[in-house]
This record gives C-alpha cells, structure tokens and sequence, in this order.
C-alpha cells in the first residue's frame, strides 16, 4: 500500500525495491456474474468499482514487488547499522528459537544458549496451516492457488479484484517480463472441499481463468505452476504479553481477500519502534503500542473475515448485494476516497 511505501522511504530501503516493483494506478473490483439487480434494470452490465491514483491526488494506490525484493534491502541495511554500531546491534540467523519464558522484567529467549532480553519482538508468523491456533481463529475451508501469469493486452499497472461464486481472484500487476509482456501475480481462492482447480492440468487452467476476469484485463496467455496454500484467521486478542509483543503474520493471519497481511505487519512493526523510541519506560511504551495498533488491525480482521466468510454463506440474494455495495461505491466519490484511504494507510 502507499502507507507501507512511505515507511519503506522513510527507512531509505525504497529504491532499491522500487526499481524491482509495479506501480499500482487503479484497482478494479468487480464481480462476475451480474447480479439480480443489474438484471431488473435490464442491464447485462456487471457491477464493478474503480478507484485511480489521480482521482485520489496521490502517485500510487500502492505496489506489487516479491518478498525477496522487499526483504533483502531492509536486511541489509539492518546488517549495515549492526556493523557500523556493534554494541548497540547484532543479528544471528539460521538458530532456532526452541523456547520463550516470562522473567521478571523481561523475557527469557533460548535459541540454544538462554538469553535474557528486555524485550522480545515476535515476527516469524508462517502460513496458517502451520501455526499452532490462536485466541481468534476460524478455518474458512478455502484455498488459495498462487503464481504468475502473462497477459495479451489489458491495462499496465491495474489490480484486479474479482467476486466469483467460488470466492476472490485477483491479478496483481507485476514488472514486465524479460520480453516486455505484461505479467500479474494470481490469487486465486476456491473451497477447498470441492476444489475445482486441483484436478486441472496447465491448459484447463489457462482456459478457466480466462473465463474470469473482466475483458479489461486483457487475455491470460499463460501460467506458471501454481502452489497452493489453506486460507484461514488467526489472530492474538492481544499484540502485547507481558514483555513478548506478536507483530505481522505471528500477531494476524489474514484471508488474502484486501491483500493487506504484509501491510499490517508493516504498520505493527513502525507503530512498535514509534512508541519504544517515544517512552523511556518501556511498559508505557508497550500499553501504547496495544491500544494504539487495535483499530487498525481489528477493523482489517473484521473486514476480511467477513468478505471471506460470505463466499461460504448460502443465502439468496448475497450476490445482489454485494454487487449493490460496488454499484453505490462507485457513484459516492466520498465513500470511493474513505474506502482507497482505509486500503492505503489503514485506521488511523
């Protein structure tokens, strides 16, 4: 999101990400099939919402970049500050951390030797079907197919979003290719009791998908391999336990339905060195943090806990209605700015 765009600036980490990166322009929510509603009005038209950068006076809704690209600039620079400031920084990878326990004043961390830290950062939060559950957790029995397509046509930095009766796909776009063709990453979610993907082979799927997205996307000419992943919430009702805090991933696992995970996760760990840097004590610091980072995370837990939910709902009319809430967002220039604001730089 732009909100994440910025911090990345701030950090100094930006350029070299954003020259692995696709700006995003304009997103494009719609949903496939016309809803009752469009047909009352004898009209075939599918309803659809578009939100553009120039409309909303900013350079970028966003970005799509790979996690590589995104984590390999702020690593090194994390590394550059430890060497430059020994006895302030240090960074071990590749030990594991086998326990964590509450000691007085702080926290104890053995990742083969017991260290004992005022303060325990945790931010290795995986994927749902790995993690042990936590206080907020629901299995949305959905599954998200993943990878990269090429297109023919179609606009150059658009996202896609699409409400199919199977449940969200988008497009996300990507740098071009080595060729100049125009690539998107896919996301792809259907139920995984009748998982109508896995069975296809490369050309079924190819012929499928272009069967989905809306013309203005251009024609999917090909897929990589896809990978696919179980899509569910997890969250802590709490970021903050004693002296440990959960950020990212560890602290909410979402549905990829808003694409806001990486966003949050962002924001959970800005808002943490915000208020370390602001409190000399650190349990004030910490009591900021927790009341600080819940209308933002709670909302986006909300949100897309609902809109990955009703996919699974079986009641007449759902369709009609959600395609309703496109239509009457796309003709309130309000509600459009409060919605791509929320998107950009989340509860404030």
């Amino acid at each position: 999101s732009l909100g994440s765009v910025q911090i990345l600036q701030r950090l100094g980490v930006w350029p070299p990400i954003s020259a692995r990166s696709m700006p995003i322009r304009a997103v494009h929510v719609s949903q496939q099939q016309p809803a009752l509603l469009g047909l009352a009005l004898g009209s075939d038209r599918e309803p659809a919402l578009r939100i553009d950068a120039a409309s909303e006076h900013v350079p970028q809704l966003g970005a799509v970049a790979s996690y590589g690209a995104i984590v390999a600039p702020l690593q090194a620079a994390w590394l550059a500050g430890c060497e430059a400031d020994p006895a302030r920084g240090s960074a071990r990878f590749g030990t594991r951390v086998t326990a964590m326990k509450a000691v007085p004043g702080g926290v104890e961390v053995d990742a083969g030797v017991a260290d004992r830290f005022d303060l325990a950062v945790v931010a290795e939060g995986g994927i749902f079907s790995d993690q042990a559950r936590k206080g907020v957790s629901r299995d949305y029995r959905q599954t998200a197919w993943v990878g990269t397509v090429t297109l023919s046509g179609g606009e150059r930095g658009v996202a896609y979003e699409r409400f199919t009766p199977n449940g969200p796909a988008a497009l996300l776009p990507l740098p071009d290719g080595p060729g100049g063709e125009l690539r998107a990453s896919l996301v792809w979610c259907v139920p995984s009791d009748d998982d109508p993907v896995a069975p296809l082979n490369e050309a079924q799927r190819l012929a499928v998908l272009n069967t989905l997205f809306p013309e203005g996307a251009g024609r999917i000419t090909a897929v990589t391999p896809l990978k696919s992943f179980a899509l569910g919430l997890n969250a802590e009702r709490s970021l903050v336990d004693g002296r440990t805090v959960r950020i990212g991933n560890a602290a909410q696992t979402l549905h990829p339905v808003a694409g806001q995970g990486l966003n949050l996760g962002l924001r959970d760990a800005h808002d943490l060195v915000d208020q370390l840097g602001r409190h000399a004590d650190l349990d004030i610091a910490l009591r900021r943090i927790q009341w600080q980072r819940a209308p933002d995370r709670w909302a986006m837990i909300a949100a897309t806990d609902f809109l990955a939910r009703s996919f699974t709902w079986q009641l007449p009319g759902l369709s009609t209605l959600r395609g309703m809430g496109l239509a009457a967002l796309q003709v309130a220039p309000p509600l459009r700015s409060l919605l791509a604001r929320q998107m950009m730089f989340g509860r404030r």
